[in-house]
């Protein structure tokens, strides 16, 4: 079977439309069209159905999907052994990582390990939330993943590579922000934006906490998947947050941070693998990531938990 009709089912099962995925691919939209009858031929079905001008997947086609993803990732493995020799570490490293807080992060590593190891693979799987990360790495659906204190699973790793201070964020015309440090027990009246409370966020777990120990329930009013939405929104005057203090190069118009009155609260952010069986890849990631990020000394000020 040639390997470039596997390319071309591919391209045209996410375009579903001949004439994009030939421009993807470089060739004529008829040279496309022979390329797939000729898959279709050797493997004895059709693998889209073309009636009334739309293309759509089969229900074979849709079977056979993801072990050409597969056969395709291979290949670009076997193109990396060939190319570094039996010296290079070749392979793919899943890395889980919660979004915005990563940002000064991950193009640091990306580089670092593109230089040390070019046979590896990185495939960056966002909005991975701190709390949830653990668990995926338990199960083998990431590799490596960033979380925050606390980690109660056993089948994970943790080392600590940073640490988080709580900010508040709020809008720039709001009554508290002319102040150069904001009361946790000022903001009890105030509505919140937060991430959702069923997607594992360690951020929305700490406002919980803070707020219970200032004596009040926060009234989160809107919710949003992520620290850009969250900031807009809250920039548009929606309601006020507590955040992290790695997403401060978050600017919006009408947006401002204020520090929390008295003692500095942080979070401690980590790296989790897992605790048996890492991959010679995984593991060379590991070492450059203790390289460009080892663990700093606890600031003063209190961590949480």
């Amino acid at each position: 079977m040639d390997l470039k009709y596997l390319q071309a089912f591919s391209v045209l099962a996410e375009e579903l439309h001949f004439g994009r995925a030939a421009d993807r691919l470089g060739v004529a939209q008829p040279q496309l069209s022979v390329w797939i009858r000729r898959l279709e031929r050797e493997l004895g079905v059709e693998l889209f159905d073309r009636s009334n001008r739309a293309v759509r997947l089969t229900a074979a086609g849709e079977a056979v999907r993801e072990p050409v993803r597969r056969t395709l990732l291979a290949m670009q493995m076997v193109k990396r052994v060939a190319l570094l020799g039996e010296s290079g570490i070749v392979g793919q490293v899943r890395i889980g990582y919660p979004g915005a807080s990563s940002r000064s992060v991950l193009p640091q590593l990306t580089r670092a390990v593109r230089t040390r190891h070019p046979g590896i693979d990185l495939k960056l799987q966002s909005q991975v939330y701190g709390g949830s990360a653990p668990a995926q790495v338990a199960a083998g659906a990431i590799d490596i993943g960033f979380s925050r204190l606390p980690v109660h699973n056993k089948d994970v790793n943790v080392r600590i590579f940073t640490y988080e201070r709580i900010v508040a964020a709020l809008p720039a015309d709001h009554r508290l922000a002319s102040a150069p440090t904001v009361r946790l027990q000022d903001l009890a009246v105030q509505p919140f934006v937060s991430f959702p409370a069923t997607q594992g966020s360690t951020v929305r777990d700490a406002v919980k906490r803070l707020t219970g120990e200032a004596g009040f329930e926060p009234r989160i009013l809107q919710e949003a998947p992520d620290s850009h939405a969250i900031l807009g929104l809250v920039a548009a005057g929606v309601g006020v947050t507590l955040t992290v203090s790695s997403v401060q190069h978050i600017q919006f118009p009408g947006l401002v941070y204020r520090d929390l009155a008295g003692e500095a609260t942080y979070l401690a952010s980590v790296v989790v693998w897992p605790r048996h069986n890492v991959s010679r890849p995984a593991q060379a990631v590991l070492d450059v990531m203790e390289q460009i990020m080892p663990t700093p000394e606890k600031p003063r000020g209190r961590v949480l938990p």
